[in-house]
Protein backbone atom coordinates (compact mmCIF):
# COMPACT_ATOMS: atom_id res chain seq x y z
CA UNK A 1 0.00 0.00 0.00
CA UNK A 2 2.36 2.77 -0.97
CA UNK A 3 1.15 6.26 0.31
CA UNK A 4 0.21 4.33 2.99
CA UNK A 5 2.03 1.68 5.23
CA UNK A 6 4.45 4.82 6.30
CA UNK A 7 6.36 4.20 9.44
CA UNK A 8 4.22 6.09 11.22
CA UNK A 9 0.91 4.56 10.12
CA UNK A 10 3.13 0.97 10.65
CA UNK A 11 3.55 1.86 13.94
CA UNK A 12 0.16 3.17 15.21
CA UNK A 13 -1.34 0.06 13.55
CA UNK A 14 1.19 -2.24 15.40
CA UNK A 15 0.52 -0.67 18.79
CA UNK A 16 -3.41 -0.88 18.30
CA UNK A 17 -2.95 -4.89 17.80
CA UNK A 18 -1.18 -5.95 14.24
CA UNK A 19 1.00 -8.10 14.79
CA UNK A 20 2.77 -8.06 11.30
CA UNK A 21 2.93 -4.41 9.38
CA UNK A 22 4.77 -4.64 6.38
CA UNK A 23 6.68 -1.43 4.80
CA UNK A 24 5.48 0.15 1.52
CA UNK A 25 6.91 -1.07 -1.58
CA UNK A 26 11.11 -0.54 -2.57
CA UNK A 27 12.35 -0.46 -5.95
CA UNK A 28 14.97 -2.94 -6.49
CA UNK A 29 16.81 0.23 -8.42
CA UNK A 30 20.04 0.68 -7.07
CA UNK A 31 20.45 4.13 -8.77
CA UNK A 32 16.75 5.12 -6.61
CA UNK A 33 17.90 3.58 -2.83
CA UNK A 34 19.31 7.22 -1.84
CA UNK A 35 16.49 9.29 -3.18
CA UNK A 36 14.59 10.73 -0.22
CA UNK A 37 11.16 8.76 -1.33
CA UNK A 38 13.32 5.77 -0.91
CA UNK A 39 15.06 6.67 2.06
CA UNK A 40 11.71 7.11 3.83
CA UNK A 41 9.88 4.23 2.70
CA UNK A 42 12.81 2.42 4.32
CA UNK A 43 13.08 4.48 7.63
CA UNK A 44 11.99 1.88 10.75
CA UNK A 45 13.36 4.23 13.07
CA UNK A 46 11.48 3.67 16.44
CA UNK A 47 9.61 0.43 15.03
CA UNK A 48 8.94 -2.88 16.81
CA UNK A 49 9.99 -5.90 15.59
CA UNK A 50 9.32 -7.71 12.68
CA UNK A 51 10.48 -5.14 10.60
CA UNK A 52 9.32 -6.43 7.61
CA UNK A 53 10.60 -4.49 3.72
CA UNK A 54 8.78 -5.10 0.78
CA UNK A 55 10.63 -5.27 -2.46
CA UNK A 56 9.62 -4.88 -6.38
CA UNK A 57 11.56 -5.58 -9.39
CA UNK A 58 11.56 -7.64 -12.52
CA UNK A 59 15.56 -8.50 -12.07
CA UNK A 60 16.18 -11.42 -10.18
CA UNK A 61 20.26 -9.94 -9.18
CA UNK A 62 18.26 -6.72 -8.73
CA UNK A 63 16.27 -8.21 -6.42
CA UNK A 64 18.68 -9.95 -4.70
CA UNK A 65 20.79 -6.92 -4.36
CA UNK A 66 17.67 -5.16 -2.89
CA UNK A 67 17.22 -7.73 -0.13
CA UNK A 68 20.66 -7.62 1.05
CA UNK A 69 20.77 -3.91 1.00
CA UNK A 70 17.28 -3.53 3.38
CA UNK A 71 18.59 -6.37 5.24
CA UNK A 72 21.76 -4.49 6.33
CA UNK A 73 19.58 -1.79 7.20
CA UNK A 74 17.64 -3.64 9.60
CA UNK A 75 15.16 -5.46 7.52
CA UNK A 76 14.33 -8.58 9.80
CA UNK A 77 11.69 -10.25 6.74
CA UNK A 78 11.94 -9.75 3.08
CA UNK A 79 8.65 -9.79 1.24
CA UNK A 80 8.45 -9.89 -2.44
CA UNK A 81 5.70 -7.87 -4.08
CA UNK A 82 3.79 -9.90 -6.71
CA UNK A 83 0.56 -8.57 -5.85
CA UNK A 84 0.35 -4.94 -6.87
CA UNK A 85 -2.01 -4.35 -9.83
CA UNK A 86 -1.59 -0.50 -10.46
CA UNK A 87 -0.74 0.29 -14.15
CA UNK A 88 2.76 2.45 -13.41
CA UNK A 89 3.87 -0.96 -11.64
CA UNK A 90 2.40 -3.57 -13.84
CA UNK A 91 3.65 -1.59 -17.27
CA UNK A 92 7.13 -2.56 -16.08
CA UNK A 93 6.03 -6.13 -15.61
CA UNK A 94 6.56 -6.05 -12.08
CA UNK A 95 4.20 -6.13 -8.90
CA UNK A 96 1.46 -8.88 -10.12
CA UNK A 97 2.75 -8.70 -13.85
CA UNK A 98 4.71 -10.94 -12.92
CA UNK A 99 2.78 -13.92 -12.63
CA UNK A 100 2.58 -13.96 -16.10
CA UNK A 101 6.02 -15.17 -15.99
CA UNK A 102 6.41 -18.17 -13.84
CA UNK A 103 10.04 -18.86 -14.35
CA UNK A 104 11.03 -15.12 -14.36
CA UNK A 105 8.67 -15.27 -10.40
CA UNK A 106 10.37 -18.59 -9.31
CA UNK A 107 13.87 -16.75 -10.47
CA UNK A 108 13.21 -13.85 -8.66
CA UNK A 109 12.15 -15.76 -5.41
CA UNK A 110 15.22 -18.12 -5.64
CA UNK A 111 17.58 -15.49 -5.81
CA UNK A 112 16.05 -13.05 -3.20
CA UNK A 113 16.19 -16.35 -0.42
CA UNK A 114 19.76 -17.34 -1.01
CA UNK A 115 20.41 -13.79 -0.99
CA UNK A 116 18.94 -13.33 2.50
CA UNK A 117 20.10 -17.05 3.54
CA UNK A 118 23.14 -16.37 5.09
CA UNK A 119 21.46 -13.53 7.69
CA UNK A 120 18.77 -15.76 8.28
CA UNK A 121 16.62 -13.46 7.11
CA UNK A 122 12.91 -15.23 6.01
CA UNK A 123 11.09 -14.55 2.53
CA UNK A 124 7.55 -14.22 2.14
CA UNK A 125 5.94 -13.56 -0.85
CA UNK A 126 2.61 -11.62 -1.85
CA UNK A 127 0.87 -12.24 -4.75
CA UNK A 128 -2.85 -12.58 -6.45
CA UNK A 129 -4.79 -15.25 -7.69
CA UNK A 130 -3.58 -14.54 -11.28
CA UNK A 131 -3.42 -12.30 -13.43
CA UNK A 132 -6.75 -13.30 -15.08
CA UNK A 133 -10.08 -15.09 -14.16
CA UNK A 134 -9.00 -17.69 -17.01
CA UNK A 135 -5.37 -18.50 -16.19
CA UNK A 136 -5.44 -17.87 -12.59
CA UNK A 137 -2.06 -19.79 -11.45
CA UNK A 138 -1.40 -18.70 -7.98
CA UNK A 139 -1.27 -22.72 -6.78
CA UNK A 140 1.41 -23.66 -9.25
CA UNK A 141 3.02 -20.77 -8.14
CA UNK A 142 2.73 -21.39 -4.68
CA UNK A 143 4.12 -25.15 -4.83
CA UNK A 144 7.40 -23.45 -7.00
CA UNK A 145 7.81 -20.41 -4.50
CA UNK A 146 7.81 -23.06 -1.81
CA UNK A 147 10.34 -25.47 -3.25
CA UNK A 148 12.39 -22.57 -3.68
CA UNK A 149 12.47 -21.69 -0.09
CA UNK A 150 9.64 -19.22 0.86
CA UNK A 151 8.72 -18.96 4.31
CA UNK A 152 5.26 -17.76 4.01
CA UNK A 153 2.48 -16.91 1.31
CA UNK A 154 0.35 -14.18 1.59
CA UNK A 155 -2.70 -13.96 -1.19
CA UNK A 156 -4.95 -11.79 -2.09
CA UNK A 157 -8.77 -13.32 -3.41
CA UNK A 158 -8.73 -11.21 -6.59
CA UNK A 159 -7.16 -11.38 -9.95
CA UNK A 160 -4.65 -8.55 -10.79
CA UNK A 161 -7.73 -7.81 -13.88
CA UNK A 162 -10.46 -7.41 -10.86
CA UNK A 163 -8.44 -4.81 -9.03
CA UNK A 164 -10.73 -4.03 -6.56
CA UNK A 165 -13.69 -4.52 -8.22
CA UNK A 166 -16.16 -7.11 -6.90
CA UNK A 167 -15.78 -9.59 -4.02
CA UNK A 168 -12.93 -11.71 -2.98
CA UNK A 169 -13.08 -15.37 -3.56
CA UNK A 170 -11.48 -17.41 -0.84
CA UNK A 171 -11.84 -20.66 -2.94
CA UNK A 172 -8.15 -20.20 -4.27
CA UNK A 173 -6.81 -19.50 -0.74
CA UNK A 174 -8.07 -22.57 0.41
CA UNK A 175 -6.69 -24.85 -2.10
CA UNK A 176 -3.36 -23.10 -1.76
CA UNK A 177 -3.31 -24.12 1.89
CA UNK A 178 -4.24 -27.83 1.49
CA UNK A 179 -1.41 -28.23 -0.64
CA UNK A 180 1.40 -26.37 0.90
CA UNK A 181 3.39 -26.70 4.31
CA UNK A 182 4.24 -22.89 4.68
CA UNK A 183 2.15 -20.77 6.54
CA UNK A 184 -0.85 -18.56 4.27
CA UNK A 185 -2.49 -15.60 5.01
CA UNK A 186 -5.39 -14.62 3.07
CA UNK A 187 -5.99 -11.17 2.08
CA UNK A 188 -9.15 -9.46 0.37
CA UNK A 189 -12.24 -7.84 1.96
CA UNK A 190 -11.03 -8.46 5.17
CA UNK A 191 -13.06 -5.18 6.57
CA UNK A 192 -14.82 -6.54 9.79
CA UNK A 193 -13.75 -8.38 12.99
CA UNK A 194 -16.64 -11.17 11.60
CA UNK A 195 -15.21 -11.22 8.23
CA UNK A 196 -11.81 -11.78 9.75
CA UNK A 197 -12.82 -14.68 11.15
CA UNK A 198 -15.41 -15.92 7.78
CA UNK A 199 -12.37 -15.65 6.11
CA UNK A 200 -10.36 -17.84 7.92
CA UNK A 201 -12.61 -20.19 8.19
CA UNK A 202 -13.49 -20.63 4.54
CA UNK A 203 -9.85 -20.77 3.90
CA UNK A 204 -8.06 -22.51 6.73
CA UNK A 205 -5.54 -19.57 6.28
CA UNK A 206 -3.17 -19.36 9.06
CA UNK A 207 -4.32 -15.32 9.48
CA UNK A 208 -5.50 -12.51 7.52
CA UNK A 209 -3.97 -9.60 6.35
CA UNK A 210 -5.90 -5.98 6.67
CA UNK A 211 -5.51 -4.05 3.75
CA UNK A 212 -7.57 -1.18 2.85
CA UNK A 213 -9.71 -1.41 5.95
CA UNK A 214 -6.80 -0.16 7.97
CA UNK A 215 -7.23 3.60 6.74
CA UNK A 216 -8.87 5.46 9.13
CA UNK A 217 -9.31 2.50 11.17
CA UNK A 218 -5.94 1.27 12.50
CA UNK A 219 -7.95 0.15 15.61
CA UNK A 220 -9.36 -2.80 13.34
CA UNK A 221 -6.66 -4.86 14.71
CA UNK A 222 -7.31 -4.92 18.38
CA UNK A 223 -10.99 -5.10 17.41
CA UNK A 224 -10.42 -8.66 15.06
CA UNK A 225 -7.58 -9.95 18.05
CA UNK A 226 -10.90 -8.94 20.96
CA UNK A 227 -13.51 -10.82 18.42
CA UNK A 228 -11.34 -14.02 17.82
CA UNK A 229 -10.21 -14.41 21.12
CA UNK A 230 -13.73 -13.74 23.08
CA UNK A 231 -16.45 -14.34 20.38
CA UNK A 232 -17.41 -10.48 20.90
CA UNK A 233 -17.24 -7.00 19.57
CA UNK A 234 -15.21 -4.60 20.74
CA UNK A 235 -16.80 -1.53 22.04
CA UNK A 236 -15.70 1.23 19.56
CA UNK A 237 -12.98 3.89 20.68
CA UNK A 238 -13.96 6.50 22.98
CA UNK A 239 -12.79 10.41 21.66
CA UNK A 240 -10.03 10.52 23.82
CA UNK A 241 -8.94 7.55 22.19
CA UNK A 242 -9.34 8.78 18.79
CA UNK A 243 -7.98 12.52 19.68
CA UNK A 244 -4.43 10.68 21.11
CA UNK A 245 -4.24 7.94 18.14
CA UNK A 246 -4.86 11.01 15.41
CA UNK A 247 -2.88 13.62 17.08
CA UNK A 248 0.54 11.19 17.93
CA UNK A 249 0.21 10.09 13.81
CA UNK A 250 0.12 13.63 12.86
CA UNK A 251 3.35 14.32 14.69
CA UNK A 252 4.93 11.60 13.65
CA UNK A 253 4.30 11.76 9.97
CA UNK A 254 5.22 15.89 10.14
CA UNK A 255 8.34 14.91 11.62
CA UNK A 256 8.87 11.77 9.06
CA UNK A 257 7.90 14.38 6.02
CA UNK A 258 8.84 17.76 6.94
CA UNK A 259 6.43 20.66 7.44
CA UNK A 260 5.49 21.33 3.46
CA UNK A 261 5.50 17.35 2.23
CA UNK A 262 3.87 16.23 5.46
CA UNK A 263 0.41 18.68 5.76
CA UNK A 264 -0.02 17.44 2.13
CA UNK A 265 0.55 14.34 2.33
CA UNK A 266 -1.21 13.95 6.00
CA UNK A 267 -4.44 15.02 4.62
CA UNK A 268 -5.43 11.64 2.92
CA UNK A 269 -5.23 9.82 6.31
CA UNK A 270 -7.35 12.36 8.35
CA UNK A 271 -9.75 12.32 5.17
CA UNK A 272 -10.23 8.43 5.91
CA UNK A 273 -10.19 9.38 10.11
CA UNK A 274 -13.19 12.03 9.38
CA UNK A 275 -15.32 9.31 7.13
CA UNK A 276 -16.47 7.59 10.97
CA UNK A 277 -16.57 10.66 12.81
CA UNK A 278 -19.39 12.53 13.41
CA UNK A 279 -19.48 15.91 11.05
CA UNK A 280 -16.22 14.72 10.05
CA UNK A 281 -17.27 16.46 6.24
CA UNK A 282 -16.39 19.81 8.83
CA UNK A 283 -12.96 18.45 9.49
CA UNK A 284 -12.34 17.24 5.89
CA UNK A 285 -13.17 20.18 4.34
CA UNK A 286 -11.20 22.47 6.66
CA UNK A 287 -8.23 20.14 6.71
CA UNK A 288 -7.66 20.59 2.76
CA UNK A 289 -7.50 24.35 3.38
CA UNK A 290 -5.15 24.42 5.86
CA UNK A 291 -1.32 24.44 4.87
CA UNK A 292 1.14 24.13 7.96
CA UNK A 293 1.86 21.56 10.86
CA UNK A 294 0.29 23.55 13.82
CA UNK A 295 -2.88 24.49 11.89
CA UNK A 296 -3.67 20.81 10.98
CA UNK A 297 -2.95 19.63 14.79
CA UNK A 298 -4.93 22.67 15.88
CA UNK A 299 -7.78 21.84 13.53
CA UNK A 300 -7.80 18.24 15.30
CA UNK A 301 -7.81 19.54 18.69
CA UNK A 302 -10.06 22.01 17.95
CA UNK A 303 -12.77 19.26 16.46
CA UNK A 304 -12.34 17.22 19.04
CA UNK A 305 -13.00 20.12 22.05
CA UNK A 306 -16.10 20.74 19.85
CA UNK A 307 -16.77 17.52 19.61
CA UNK A 308 -16.66 17.24 23.67
CA UNK A 309 -18.72 20.19 23.87
CA UNK A 310 -21.53 18.91 22.00
CA UNK A 311 -21.12 21.74 19.52
CA UNK A 312 -19.58 20.13 15.92
CA UNK A 313 -21.98 23.00 14.10
CA UNK A 314 -20.19 25.62 14.90
CA UNK A 315 -17.16 24.48 13.62
CA UNK A 316 -16.86 26.80 10.80
CA UNK A 317 -17.39 29.59 12.88
CA UNK A 318 -14.45 28.70 15.46
CA UNK A 319 -11.79 27.94 12.72
CA UNK A 320 -13.20 30.95 10.47
CA UNK A 321 -12.23 33.02 14.56
CA UNK A 322 -9.06 31.27 14.94
CA UNK A 323 -7.85 32.02 11.18
CA UNK A 324 -8.86 35.85 11.64
CA UNK A 325 -6.84 35.81 15.36
CA UNK A 326 -3.74 34.30 13.68
CA UNK A 327 -3.90 36.75 10.55
CA UNK A 328 -3.99 39.89 14.10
Amino acid sequence: MAGVTDRPFRKLCKALGAGYAVSEMVTSRRDLWDSLKTSRRADHDGETAPIAVQIAGTDAAMMADAARYNVDRGAQIIDINMGCPAKKVCNKWAGSALMQNEALAIEIVSAVVKACEPEGVPVTLKMRTGWAQHGKNALALALAAQDAGVAMLTIHGRTREQGYKGFAEHETVATIKSRVSIPVVANGDVNTPQAAKAVLAATGADAVMVGRAAQGRPWIFREIAHYMTTGELLAGPTPQELSGWMLAHLAEHHALYGEFTGVRSARKHLGWYAQSLPSGDLLRRHINLVTDAEAQIKAVQTYFEAWADDQLLELPAMWAGSQQACAV
